[in-house]
């Protein structure tokens, strides 16, 4: 029989290995001494150790008061993405709007969407529905926001020389398609993302990030 290689051995003082560290254990534990006198903390996190995936700014806060936060904070460009199939994409766009600090993602057509990909973003960045494409455009109207469509279109002003607004609508379209006729026809600039390789687009979800990074870097300073 072949020995471990961590058993001990006769003769030896060795004992068993010492503890690997977890990979992918992300966050702290419970909290060490007296708890801080703040309403912003939550005693069950305090209580139990907070391994959730943010910055280290919010841990041991409560959801609500990482919103309240971050509300505070927000940038003036929403983001939106037409959903008539469902579209796996929506989660990763959210997770990405949440990243980049967006004041809202809408969620145009369908107002179910598939949550997995936001990895639980969702409770910190605000979603809005719009039953359809002429809602989203009557809600930009009423608040001032230019809505630019980002889809790879003829005629498409190149994303990598726009200047966009500050404050705009980055509206994205379904994976395979891309944006509906009424979307487009109705959207204030249509923006294309430069590619040079086979495929004729990028999901919907590597858009969006591309998009609202540009944004960032035209408008926002260094993260806080």
């Amino acid at each position: 029989m072949v020995p471990l290689p961590w058993a001990r051995v006769a003769g030896s003082s060795s004992e068993l290995p010492p503890p690997q560290p977890v990979l992918d254990s992300v966050g702290v534990g419970p909290w060490p001494g007296p708890w801080p006198d703040d309403p912003r903390y939550d005693p069950e996190l305090l209580a139990h150790g907070d391994r959730r995936n943010v910055v280290d700014r919010y841990r041991y806060w409560s959801v609500s008061a990482i919103v309240a936060d971050l509300d505070t904070r927000r940038h003036p460009f929403h983001v939106a993405i037409e959903n008539w199939r469902h579209d796996l994409n929506i989660g990763t766009v959210v997770r990405t709007a949440n990243a980049f600090l967006a004041a809202e993602v809408h969620v145009v057509g369908n107002r179910r969407w598939n949550r997995r990909g936001a990895m639980v973003t969702d409770r910190y960045q605000h979603v809005r529905h719009h039953p359809d494409v002429a809602a989203l455009h009557a809600w930009a109207r009423a608040g001032g926001l230019p809505v630019l469509a980002v889809d790879n279109l003829p005629g498409a002003t190149p994303l990598e020389t726009a200047v966009l607004p500050r404050a705009c609508v980055l509206l994205f379209g379904q994976e395979g398609s891309g944006l509906s006729e009424r979307a487009t026809a109705a959207a204030d600039e249509v923006l294309s993302i430069a590619q040079f390789g086979s495929t004729r687009s990028v999901n919907a979800g590597v858009a969006a990030g591309i998009a609202m990074h540009a944004w960032v870097r035209q408008h926002a300073g260094e993260p806080s």
